[in-house]
């Protein structure tokens, strides 16, 4: 009678349906039968989840003879119940012996990528909640999401996320995530001929999520994309959820049929770019901690350094912290990672010539910051307030005087700004110096603590 996992799930909703309409006291709908589902049916029993040892014993007694009318109103058929909490499935030996499919061996959803440990900012927000929505309510939503970027920003990161989160609040639903690799070496290993127990095609049908990584990878691969195709269809049409990502938007696909192309656009295409510095740095810091290592060991201005150097892609910066641990590990053991010995661990990487003109430049920044109560982010940010501005121009000046940075490069730290409003900017401060004594006491005093 029940083909899919998730003809189960709607089998249930118009079981509680019926239920619903029978029982007059809504309390009692509300407390115990909230957050129940079916976990499986084994010929002509069926084991019920529900929220409680108590809704377990109650269903199981005192409304037993009306949940079995509703179910054999609903299906036409005599079950036996049996209500458990979700707790209890694990000790319960009655689950038959799955048998392993031949597609797909080795896929699986990584548990350590979840929704909890991804770190969200401005440049991953939308597709995090457009992840988060269909994990919620697969099926029902925008299908396909399909999820782009550059690679190494965490498009793999949200598809394992949504494998986890569904597997953990609806386990009875069968999730397949595989790369597009994957797929297309089944595909060749089915069209000649070594699976001939199942079709690609049926095998799909008890899939009720589908999450297919770097389908870029299909292009030009006519016979795979055609299968896909039908796939596709099939999954879309029965409410199946289909997750997508790509390193462009599926209109700057080449090498595909229009008609997957339209398909893979006609959900919700979401893009994540480039992680911003805040971003950066709690990225590290998660990573941080989650090799087991104190945050207070790094000086700030390590975190800084690394997230402003190695933010290109979330992979080239784990990449980077991977080898100071291995350093601060192996090489140099010290209980404190300063500049210096950040330096020392990435000098291979990048010009430290460069890296320490650029920790200057942050130094002055974080210098001028901390003397007028001001956070490094104000200073380089856009805010146009008056004591703001002073201390942006006053950091803009002592780059240029103390560490005779090119005018375009200081307008880069300071979010970009041209070269012709730094000069401005500079102009005004070398004026003050001039007319203010207050204010060239101020500047001088910073320049006593850039020397400590």
């Amino acid at each position: 009678m029940v083909k899919s996992i998730s003809e189960i799930a709607q089998l249930w909703e118009r079981i509680l349906s019926h239920i619903q309409a029978k029982l007059s006291d809504r309390h009692i709908y509300d407390s115990f039968f909230s957050g129940s589902y079916i976990y499986r049916i084994d010929g002509d029993a069926m084991l019920i989840v529900v929220n409680s040892g108590l809704a377990a014993n109650l269903l199981s007694t005192r409304y037993l003879d009306l949940i079995n009318e509703s179910v054999s109103e609903v299906t036409q058929s005599t079950f036996k119940l049996k209500f458990v909490q979700e707790n209890d499935i694990p000790t319960i030996n009655e689950k038959p012996v799955e048998e392993k499919s031949s597609f797909f061996s080795n896929s699986y959803v990584n548990p350590k990528y979840t929704f909890d440990n991804f770190v969200v900012g401005p440049s991953n927000l939308e597709a995090s909640q457009a992840a988060l929505m269909i994990a919620s309510n697969p099926g029902k939503m925008f299908n396909p999401l399909f999820i782009y970027s550059q690679s190494g920003l965490g498009k793999t990161h949200l598809l394992h996320a949504i494998g986890n989160y569904i597997r953990e609040h609806a386990p009875v639903l069968k999730i397949l995530y595989i790369t597009t690799d994957d797929f297309v070496d089944e595909f060749i290993r089915y069209v000649h001929g070594d699976k001939e127990s199942e079709t690609l095609k049926d095998f799909f049908k008890g899939i009720d999520v589908l999450l297919v990584d770097d389908i870029q990878f299909l292009a030009d691969k006519t016979k795979t994309e055609e299968m896909f195709f039908h796939i596709f269809n099939a999954l879309v049409n029965s409410d199946k959820q289909i997750v997508l990502t790509s390193d462009r938007h599926p209109s700057e696909l080449k090498g595909l049929e229009s008609r997957l192309v339209s398909r893979f656009g006609s959900g919700l295409a979401i893009n994540i770019s480039q992680p911003d510095l805040n971003t950066s740095q709690e990225i590290l810091k998660k990573k941080i901690e989650a090799n087991g290592l104190d945050l207070n060991r790094f000086d700030p201005e390590v975190i800084r350094f690394f997230a402003e150097k190695f933010s290109s892609n979330i992979r080239e910066l784990e990449g980077a912290l991977n080898r100071l641990l291995f350093y601060i590990i192996n090489i140099k053991e010290t209980s404190k990672i300063t500049m210096d010995v950040a330096l020392e661990s990435v000098q291979s990487l990048i010009n430290v010539s460069d890296a320490k003109t650029k920790l200057s430049e942050t130094k002055v920044i974080n210098t001028v910051a901390d003397y007028y109560n001001l956070t490094p982010a104000q200073l380089i940010g856009r805010s146009r307030t008056s004591q703001i501005a002073m201390a942006r121009h006053i950091s803009m000046y002592l780059i240029r005087s103390l560490l005779d940075v090119p005018f375009q490069k200081i307008g880069q730290s300071f979010g970009g700004k041209d070269h012709s409003t730094v000069i401005n900017a500079i102009e005004k401060v070398e004026k003050q110096l001039k007319s203010n004594s207050d204010f060239s006491l101020a500047v001088n005093e910073l320049k006593k603590r850039l020397k400590n």
